[in-house]
């Protein structure tokens, strides 16, 4: 089979999933979801199976990472209550059905935004929690130099995901005959890698540098390429219809961004709220958490959860963190990056 005509049948094949695995419920009724989080009073949250930064469990089965903490700051806004949160963790392959069977009421697990996912699956993403992109690690100290120099290589993929699409595409586009092995999960694709079946891995950057952690023989016996072939917004997921739903979980984020904007972090929260220009900018009126379905105050919850969300990025995944990443795209429309929530009012 050509390169070309796996592009196409993995976009129709992704479609076919879509139109023949989902549920009748799909879709959500307008508060739907909010009342069903009230009622069973946690919200269950979809993240991944262990990504260090994104969503992993340490050794006490306690989750940590920047996906987790959006939940919680979620769960804060919505119930009260950071801690009431269920971590569900999923393959890739799993993600969007127990999204559109309610099994969740948010998908926060490095989740890449695209058209085929809100046209064909009937969800909705809230915005982007981390600018991503798509890179290849190798053996060795990248003698490698370029993805141009795998030309004909076996590349491990993980099945379901837009790496896959994006590696198709990217080789069938310069002519490089890459070979995609797809693995179900994430951990049978590092495996695969490790054990030498492929010249090559290919994943978010950001997944790649968590894994650099946890290699065999040390960082140092791998090299992450400097070719970036996709661009990878990942952001928390909604089911499609519930409109009140995405509100909120849209605005949380949105309101961790500008709160960062501000200068309003977790420890001076109470103090810059006697500010009334920086209350108008964080707080919304009592009748928009009425009109979402939750009690006033729910901006100002989130944040006293999570801090704002260069608190998050540093905690979590930057300088503060084992993986210390930079901030680039994920910095302040101020400071250079793509990070940017509209005004409250």
């Amino acid at each position: 089979m050509s390169h070309a005509a796996r592009i196409v049948c993995t976009i129709l094949l992704g479609v076919l999933l879509a139109l023949t695995g989902a549920l009748p419920d799909a879709e959500a009724a307008d508060g739907e979801t909010l009342t069903n989080v009230k009622a069973r009073g946690v919200l269950r949250c979809g993240v991944s199976e262990g990504i260090t930064g994104f969503s992993s469990r340490d050794t006490a089965g306690q989750w940590a990472g920047i996906d987790v903490d959006f939940c919680r700051a979620l769960a804060a806004a919505a119930l009260g209550d950071r801690n009431k949160v269920e971590f569900v963790p999923l393959k890739a392959s799993a993600r969007f059905p127990a999204l559109q069977t309610g099994q969740i009421d948010v998908l926060s697990r490095n989740t890449t935004w695209t058209l085929l996912r809100e046209g064909a699956l009937k969800v909705q993403f809230a915005g982007v929690l981390f600018y991503d992109s798509q890179a290849f690690m190798v053996p060795g100290q990248g003698q490698k130099q370029s993805v141009a120099s795998l030309a004909g290589s076996t590349v491990c993929v993980q099945k379901d995901t837009s790496t896959l699409d994006h590696l198709i595409a990217y080789s069938s586009a310069n002519g490089l005959n890459l070979k995609p092995l797809v693995m179900d999960s994430a951990s049978d694709t590092s495996r695969a890698f490790f054990a030498g079946r492929c010249a090559a891995y290919s994943a978010d950057s950001s997944y790649l540098q968590a894994l650099l952690l946890h290699a065999p023989g040390g960082a140092a016996a791998f090299a992450i390429l400097p070719d970036r072939i996709a661009k990878e917004p990942l952001g928390p997921v909604v089911r499609g219809g519930d409109e009140p739903w995405l509100t909120l979980v849209r605005w949380v984020l949105l309101t961790l961004i500008e709160a960062e904007e501000l200068g309003v972090t977790r420890a001076n929260l109470q103090v810059r709220m006697r500010e009334p220009a920086v209350r108008q900018a964080l707080v919304p009126d009592d009748p928009v958490a009425r009109t979402i379905g939750v009690e006033p105050g729910w901006t100002l919850r989130a944040l006293q959860s999570a801090g704002n969300y260069g608190e998050m990025f540093d905690r979590n995944v930057g300088v503060h963190s084992a993986l210390r990443l930079e901030r680039g795209t994920n910095a302040l429309w101020t400071h250079g990056g793509l990070m940017y929530a509209p005004p409250v009012r």
